[in-house]
């Protein structure tokens, strides 16, 4: 309270956990507990495209496109944070 430059309000935090939030009812019926993993996994996805700057869509899509052809060694490479590194060499069509 003596430092002004601190936020006392957490409201930029709240809004960023509100989809979370708001789909949290709906986690319950994931149809199994593999169900429930799955989601949790696609939710990380999409927040470290956000965190990234990257748009999940386009990111999900280029990866179902590449993904067959992808040997198992560099599935990696399909990773948000190294997919985004690709993209300044080699940007998506």
């Amino acid at each position: 309270m003596e430092n002004g430059a601190l936020n006392i309000d957490n409201n930029p935090i709240e809004g960023s956990i509100r989809g979370i939030a708001l789909g949290r009812k709906k986690f319950m019926f994931c149809g199994s507990h593999d169900g429930a993993q799955r989601s949790a996994m696609l939710y990380s996805f999409m927040g470290t495209c956000k965190l990234l700057g990257i748009n999940p869509m386009v990111w999900m899509v280029d990866v179902l496109k590449k993904i067959n052809k992808q040997p198992t060694a560099q599935i990696q490479d399909l990773l948000p944070h190294r997919w985004k590194k690709m993209q300044e060499i080699e940007p998506v069509l």
